[in-house]
């Protein structure tokens, strides 16, 4: 059985969630029940992944939507986890020497060029006619009512919303549907998308046609290349979403998975294929710290240097992940001094949602979905209520670059479901949210439980740290005397105001048959479980 910990109840937090039959974890609680209810109900873990996901992409409409992305990694017991790829590529008129000739060196956050074919709804309908048992109109049930009718905002998604309130301003249709007299809605107040709720209808009522054919699709085509993009209504017909195979490490007696490439999971396993020479849990926290500092550093920058759509060109996933490599990394790290940051070229972002969920049968499925930055490109298609992602930042206009932009290509992408199996079970659905950080916080939630013996909410509420280019962000609550002694290392830290990421995990203990699940305190979610 897996230790479920007492905590200190004097000192605040929250204790995770235990249960028999089924249980879900998300960042929103209204996201949580909704999809509890679904299992309780006799639907399984893909039908109430699905219910989540679909009003979560109401109820928090800066992080996620369905004009953004997803991925999913699904065990069923059929042996390894299944990946699900719902990313979508750039328009087919979308050649490299388009943009050079006009001198775009970077594509801007807040234009169409930064605009894929949003692929979340097509992998929604792929996994529920693959997978599910309910269909499209009950599972969307609860994200119409919420749109039509309108809910009220949670404390958490009401302050990311307040920040992006110049981004939504800028966009005549999206400060009309998204703000209040030019401001964000207050915590508490009731919103509402009324055009977002008909768009999910129609997807219920006619599918994946709903969104990439016909008037939704003519819509935010339209609406794009009025902002000078290069999308056509065929681009939007011919996507596709692809079932692949995912990647895996063994660490610490467990199989680690994560989505291929064009994700970046490849990076939280590298970190913690470095990381595994380590005896970690007899270190110091702060030796742990400037560890995981320093298997970042060199992952990242690998990353950013090799890691593409594997479709527009090859990804040595075998060497990246090589015991080779590891020890490698382990050689140039020493515990007394911090080596220099990596000089990501990279666009930076927080916002994103992840789920899991657990039915009584053992299904597990670990799902993300996100709009890239709060309320991701800005652009708001009025008539059909989307609000579109930006992910076309993860591309170059660099010739020769694993990311440089092309058509049909899928961009570099942040947001990584995981999966934790052992003798070809599942044993964890895991997620951690915040843009970048995601790999290096899949690999320290990992630590948490693996080495340290956490249980899932005390490894998702224990203090974080990120190595991001030349800066060590750090947590507020990993203490003075913690971060004096990085600094000594050479560190250089740069305190954080706002917590770093949040994240979803549940325990699945097979001999003991008992679910434990923890839903970060950094957002307003939680597990709930029956």
């Amino acid at each position: 059985m897996r230790n479920v910990g007492v905590r200190d109840f004097g000192d605040g937090g929250r204790s995770p969630a235990l249960a028999d039959h089924g249980m879900v974890a998300t960042s929103h609680p209204r996201a949580s029940l909704a999809a509890l209810d679904v299992l309780r109900r006799g639907g399984n873990a893909v039908d109430a992944a699905l219910t989540a996901a679909a009003l979560l992409a109401v109820i928090e409409p800066a992080m996620t939507g369905i004009g953004g992305d997803c991925f999913v990694l699904l065990a069923d017991g059929s042996g390894p986890p299944k990946a699900l790829n719902g990313s979508g590529g750039a328009p087919a008129a979308a050649q490299l020497d388009w943009y050079r000739e006009r001198g775009i060196e970077a594509l801007d956050p807040t234009t169409a060029h930064a605009v894929t074919i949003p692929g979340a709804v097509d992998a929604w309908c792929r996994l529920a006619a693959d997978h599910g048992t309910l269909d499209l109109a009950e599972i969307f049930g609860p994200a119409i009512a919420a749109a039509e009718a309108g809910f009220r905002v949670a404390p958490r998604v009401g302050l990311d919303w307040v920040d992006a309130t110049a981004k939504l301003a800028a966009d005549p249709h999206a400060a009309a549907a998204f703000l209040v007299a030019g401001r964000a809605p207050a915590i508490g107040a009731r919103h509402a998308n009324p055009a977002l709720g008909a768009t999910l209808r129609r997807i219920a009522r006619d599918g994946r046609a709903g969104f990439y054919e016909g008037p939704v699709a003519a819509e935010i085509a339209g609406r794009l290349k009025e902002l000078g993009g290069l999308h056509d209504e065929a681009d939007f017909a011919r996507h596709t979403t692809q079932w692949c195979e995912p990647i895996s490490i063994d660490y610490r007696g467990y199989q680690v998975f994560e989505c291929p490439p064009n994700g970046q999971g490849i990076v939280a396993l590298m970190i913690l294929r470095t990381l595994e020479g380590y005896d970690l849990a007899a270190l110091s926290d702060a030796d742990r710290v400037h560890l995981l500092a320093e298997a970042t550093k060199a992952a990242y920058g690998e990353r950013d240097l090799l890691i593409g759509d594997p479709e527009h060109g090859p990804v040595d996933v075998a060497r990246l992940l090589g015991e080779a490599r590891g020890a490698a990394m382990r050689r140039r790290i020493t515990l007394d001094r911090a080596r220099p940051g990596s000089d990501w070229d990279v666009t930076e972002h927080k916002d994103t949602t992840y789920l899991a969920v657990v039915d009584r049968n053992g299904m597990a499925v670990s799902f993300i979905n996100s709009l890239f930055q709060a309320f991701g490109s800005g652009i708001y298609v009025p008539g059909c209520g989307v609000m579109l992602h930006n992910r076309g930042l993860g591309f170059r206009t660099v010739a020769g670059h694993p990311n440089a932009i092309a058509p049909g290509k899928r961009p570099m992408h942040t947001i990584i479901p995981g999966m934790l199996m052992r003798e070809g079970r599942a044993v964890m659905p895991f997620g951690v949210m915040g843009g970048h950080y995601q790999a290096t916080g899949h690999a320290q939630l990992l630590i948490n439980l693996l080495d340290l013996g956490h249980d899932p909410q005390r490894a998702i509420d224990a203090p974080r740290s990120f190595a991001y280019q030349e800066d060590l962000r750090v947590e507020r609550r990993l203490g003075a005397e913690i971060g004096a002694d990085l600094a000594a290392r050479g560190h250089r830290l740069a305190w954080q105001k706002k917590p770093i990421g949040g994240g979803q995990a549940i325990w699945i203990d097979h001999a003991a048959g008992l679910l434990t699940g923890g839903s970060d305190s950094r957002k307003d979610g939680c597990a709930l479980g029956y």
